[in-house]
């Protein structure tokens, strides 16, 4: 993507009432003036707030609040110009219950307050299969910790992915820690009982995952 097409992208972020940019000092340094006031202040309702986190596109985000128009849906990236297609598909099509914010992964209880999340989707993540970069793994014993702080009590955990490796990894953590596994799935596609909202949404590149005959894996759980 060229520099003009991207500031032209940031700049159209910055026009639409669905898109969150705070600055670092806002979240880090003081209270965010957002933080456990998501549903009142934003989306006027008291529904279940659901993330996606590295949300890319956002296509997981749209699709889901489309299908779902009783909870609120929230989109996660650092790169603002790959969600501006998200953030301008809801606006576009008039979708109420879609959100976008530009911020890093890492200050997730910086932006939430604690049980103000009801479900979290992690969607194609960078495995990052190296172990020096293990830390980056999104479904780390850290990141799992970042997740807890914000999620009630009942909430869940759903991550999707094309690498066998991440499946893997994440069950191993997730047994080894003791955290509940509600439902594992090593190729969605292709073994009956998928939940419909694992089958039923694909992103770009999930579908050309797809057409390569990658198996697509799922797994749902809570951490204890």
């Amino acid at each position: 993507m060229g520099s003009k097409n991207k500031l032209k992208r940031f700049n159209e972020n910055e026009t639409f009432a669905n898109v969150f940019q705070p600055k670092r000092e806002e979240l880090v340094d003081a209270e965010y003036k957002m933080k456990g006031h998501w549903n009142a202040n934003h989306f006027k309702n008291n529904n279940p707030l659901v993330l996606e986190l590295g949300c890319g596109k956002g296509e997981y985000s749209v699709n889901l609040a489309k299908k779902y128009l009783n909870k609120n849906f929230i989109g996660i990236d650092i790169k603002g110009a790959r969600f501006w297609r998200g953030a301008k598909t809801g606006v576009e099509e008039s979708i109420p219950n879609v959100a976008f914010i530009r911020t890093q992964i890492e200050l997730i209880d910086h932006v939430f307050a604690e049980n103000e999340v009801d479900e979290i989707w992690i969607t194609f993540p960078d495995p990052q299969i190296k172990y020096k970069r293990t830390k980056h793994r999104m479904t780390n014993s850290k990141f799992l910790k970042r997740y807890k702080k914000v999620l009630n009590p009942e909430g869940v955990m759903n991550l999707k992915t094309d690498s066998e490796f991440m499946h893997g990894y994440t069950l191993g953590l997730l047994h080894g820690e003791g955290h509940e596994v509600l439902y594992a799935n090593h190729n969605v596609y292709k073994q009956e009982g998928s939940p419909e909202e694992v089958t039923s949404i694909q992103t770009h590149y999930e579908s050309i995952y797809l057409e390569q005959n990658k198996p697509i894996t799922y797994i749902r759980f809570k951490i204890k």
